[in-house]
């Protein structure tokens, strides 16, 4: 519990961060309301590496594809977290949105063939841990 709650907190910090640092997306300057899913990954020792590759060399580009806005992504600085966690936020417009673009994602060909070839000398991920959350009517990052 109290894991899940530090990363929730954590992601919940750094977002607000990157709003305020100028990061705003164009659904924020126009002030449309959004969801989060903060996507908590627990890689296979000795796997962290390969999973930080397949996110920066393929997954991003693929979550945009289908319309999944990446906000931050995040390695814990504190061990046992830092030696095999990832962290990261997406934003949708709704639930609907989510369900519709992970669907998507699942089933894109490309994502695939990336996900069999990083796993080919096994899995990378053990756990995923998966928190949609709404920003307060007081939150400056809507």
């Amino acid at each position: 519990m109290k894991k899940q709650l530090f990363v929730l907190c954590l992601a919940l910090l750094a977002a607000a961060g990157g709003f305020w640092l100028g990061r705003a997306t164009t659904a924020q300057a126009a002030g449309k309301n959004r969801i989060f899913e903060i996507r908590t990954y627990t890689a296979n020792e000795g796997k962290l590496d390969a999973l930080h590759a397949r996110f920066r060399d393929h997954t991003m580009r693929i979550f945009k594809k289908h319309g999944m806005t990446s906000v931050a992504y995040f390695s814990p600085l504190d061990e046992p977290l830092s030696k095999n966690t990832l962290i990261y936020i997406l934003a949708f417009p709704s639930r609907e949105a989510a369900k519709k673009s992970w669907d998507d994602f699942r089933n894109d060909p490309e994502w695939k063939k990336v996900a069999a070839e990083s796993e080919a000398n096994g899995r990378l991920v053990s756990h995923v841990d998966s928190k949609f959350v709404e920003p307060t009517d007081y939150s400056p990052m809507k």
